[in-house]
């Protein structure tokens, strides 16, 4: 069944969101139709927002609208640790288990081959910059305890073997082939603090 063009359009473009089918985007369809017009003019700004507004932190390459953001201005955090994360959402976890004491630098992705991702694809060059320039001592991978999230921690380890830094990989209480977005705060404070060194 096919509905009047500017449905069937919107029905498709919410079917380009992960997870979404045509079901669950009809149905959402359908809600906005129904919406108080207020709220659908509310949404489809944050949704122009976070396009025009939203760029990556020259630093550490977070989601922010000022750069640098205000975790790299922060001056009370650790200046000679970084914690190398994937994702600016695992950072957040991060950040909500330990607020305002590590500075961070995001890959925005991971190793992975099959997918055609390899060691240039991520910010690999960036973080070997800041640890030149920022006289960093420490280097934390936090990447998730997973197939490609272990290989890049371990290249990451090759990669900075020249550096004199300590280079240590979170502890986890998280399953293999968990993902640190969906783990508790508890558990990631508990992983921070026994981390161990990768060689």
């Amino acid at each position: 069944m096919y509905y009047p063009e500017p449905i069937e359009h919107l029905i498709t473009n919410l079917t380009k969101l992960p997870g979404i089918g045509r079901k669950t985007a009809t149905r959402l369809a359908f809600f906005l139709l129904n919406a108080n017009r207020d709220y659908v003019l509310e949404l489809s700004k944050s949704l122009v927002d976070i396009k025009d507004r939203i760029r990556l932190c020259s630093i550490c390459f977070n989601l922010t609208e000022k750069d640098p953001c205000e975790i790299c201005t922060d001056e009370k955090r650790e200046k000679d640790i970084l914690c190398v994360v994937e994702e600016p959402s695992h950072m957040m976890v991060i950040e909500s288990s330990f607020p305002n004491h590590y500075r961070f630098h995001i890959l925005h992705g991971v190793i992975n081959p099959l997918e055609g991702i390899g060691p240039d694809d991520i910010r690999l060059n960036e973080l070997k910059e800041r640890i030149k320039k920022e006289q960093i001592k420490e280097i934390i991978i936090a990447t998730n305890p997973n197939i490609e999230g272990n290989t890049t921690a371990y290249y990451i380890g090759e990669v900075l073997k020249g550096f004199d830094i300590r280079i240590t990989r979170i502890a986890f209480g998280i399953p293999i082939g968990g993902d640190i977005i969906y783990t508790d705060p508890q558990t990631i404070k508990s992983s921070l603090d026994n981390r161990k060194e990768l060689h």
